[in-house]
């Protein structure tokens, strides 16, 4: 096996990295963005006892990522359009799903490489293969790159995808828009008090208003509506307070605490189109390619598993590659057949609950949701 090209530094790309430098494979990580610090990384993640976790420790990292936990994030509040609470879990120090900061977890994975070892501002333009069946990688930066293995962990919009799969992510007809809060801000004090401990959900039938606090007390906020596609695109912050109002509207009734989270703060609100692929997603064996992440299974956030399937699909991938270092396509082969199966079970979950958050049922079918999962012994991953 030579020294694989992989494309994106996202948590299952970092860790694909790791588990093969630790066994003395040296790959190059190639990452559009220019630095590690371009943009924020959103929000907590919970880190599942039988995905990410079982990555962390494939990389060697389970006591350095258990310094990041923190204890108590995982509590959950289900309230109605009104504000009045019809849920409300308190946080614990839960082993099997524990609550990290998602760029706080990039940036240990980052610090567990060589220096180098990622080399940012590469975005990838295209794959071409050469008589000889090797893989010649073209960045935008006008970088060229050449090798016999390509692994894709490059996101939802996926210049690897195309190389072995023509699905392309479709609109789920949710959108979310994110908003900050600075902290200490006495002017949504009544807001901080009614997110408790960890996280927010005010939802309704179409629409819903997520938040929860971080570690700094600011607040993080993605405000849910489900729209059509045209209706999305005419959406327009450049005039802030007018865009706001507008925004405000969807939520005429709404108690105010809950709607000082939707217009509050002084940040410019971001727009973000929730995109799936199909869940049954597969593709056919392409020589020296494969995806992991979201290039292969993008779904909603509302199974609680995007990172830790992406962080689990680096580990396998990693130890595919390592059990037949000789025979690259029996790897790949492998890897896909176990990727294909999981996948699929959790992009049908995401899809199910994520219909049970602002569908017609919405906030009971919430609650109910949140009951099952608490007497299954489970938590929940929300993209706040």
């Amino acid at each position: 096996m030579q020294n694989p090209i992989i494309v994106g530094a996202g948590l299952g790309g970092l860790v694909l990295a790791r588990v093969l430098h630790r066994h003395g494979v040296t790959p190059v990580v190639y990452e559009a963005e220019a630095s590690p610090s371009v943009r924020g990384q959103g929000g907590l993640l919970d880190i599942h006892e039988g995905t990410g976790q079982v990555a962390l420790h494939a990389a060697g990292l389970t006591e350095r990522f258990l310094r990041l936990v923190r204890p108590g994030e995982d509590a959950k509040r289900v309230t109605d359009s009104q504000g009045t609470i019809l849920f409300d879990h308190p946080g614990g120090s839960s082993a099997a799903r524990p609550e990290v900061d998602r760029g706080e977890l990039r940036r240990m994975l980052l610090d567990s490489l060589p220096v180098g070892m990622v080399r940012w501002g590469h975005k990838l333009r295209s794959l071409e293969r050469g008589p000889d069946n090797a893989i010649t990688a073209s960045f935008t930066n006008g970088a060229v790159v050449e090798g016999n293995l390509v692994l894709g962990a490059d996101g939802a919009w996926s210049r690897v995808r195309p190389s072995v799969s023509t699905a392309v992510p479709s609109y789920t007809g949710t959108c979310f828009i994110e908003r900050h809060l600075a902290a200490g801000d006495a002017r949504y004090s009544r807001s901080v008090d009614l997110i408790g401990q960890g996280t927010l959900m005010a939802v309704a039938p179409g629409k819903g208003v997520l938040a929860h606090r971080n570690q700094d007390g600011s607040v993080h906020v993605y405000v849910a509506i489900n729209a059509p596609e045209a209706f999305i695109a005419e959406l327009d912050f450049s005039d802030r307070r007018a865009g706001l109002a507008r925004l405000a509207q969807m939520f005429d009734g709404w108690a105010p605490e809950i709607v000082d989270l939707v217009t509050g703060g002084d940040t410019d609100p971001v727009i973000r189109p929730i995109h799936a692929l199909p869940p049954e997603h597969t593709w056919a064996r392409v020589p020296g390619i494969t995806l992991l992440g979201d290039a292969a299974h993008l779904m909603s956030p509302f199974a609680g598993e995007g990172a830790n399937l992406a962080m689990l699909d680096g580990a396998e991938l990693a130890k595919a590659l390592l059990d037949s270092p000789h025979d690259v396509e029996k790897a790949l082969g492998v890897y896909e057949q176990a990727l294909f199966a999981r996948s699929e079970t959790s992009a049908r979950r995401a899809a199910g609950n994520l219909e049970q958050f602002f569908g017609e049922g919405a906030p009971q079918s919430v609650v109910d949701l949140f009951r099952k999962h608490i007497a299954n012994g489970q938590r929940r991953e929300l993209p706040v």
